[in-house]
């Protein structure tokens, strides 16, 4: 049976990364980043409903998260659903759900950041690539406009 897991999220962070090294020296980061929503509910009045996603980056994205990412930072992640049961110090079963994250967009770049302006680095992990922080696409260069000779006179319509 085939499925699909895949979240896209561009929202806010909470607070700081919390970084983690695991004794086997990969780095695992979480965080909070808040989406929200509005509209008018019934009665007409405005509401607006933000959610709390907790998010969880591993290896190479957690080094660019500890690195560039702050709270309140707008972030883009890209991820898959992942639900953990656990019990708690009262015998209770509980489950989380987090983001595992594979891609990670800075949006607007680093406060005080000369670079703020350029729309961001995106980044994701990849095992293949000996370069995980290089950004996955270059900027396309806007071709100069082509003048036409004779102007729109020439245009059949």
């Amino acid at each position: 049976m085939a499925g699909v897991n895949k979240v896209i999220l561009l929202g806010n962070l909470g607070s700081d990364p919390e970084v983690r090294t695991l004794p086997s020296g990969g780095k695992v980061v979480t965080f909070s980043i808040a989406t929200s929503e509005s509209y008018n509910n019934k009665n007409g009045e405005r509401v607006e409903q933000t959610e709390w996603h907790r998010i969880e980056l591993w290896d190479n994205l957690a080094n660019i998260a500890e690195q560039y990412l702050k709270k309140g930072d707008t972030a883009y992640v890209e991820g898959r659903i992942r639900s953990e049961k656990w019990t708690d110090k009262d015998g209770i079963e509980r489950t989380t759900v987090k983001i595992r994250g594979n891609a990670l967009q800075l949006v607007g770049g680093r406060r005080g950041d000369a670079a703020a302006d350029s729309g961001g680095q995106s980044y994701s992990s990849g095992s293949s690539s000996s370069n995980n922080y290089a950004p996955k696409s270059a900027p396309v260069p806007t071709p100069p406009p082509v003048e036409m000779a004779g102007g729109d006179d020439d245009l059949p319509f």
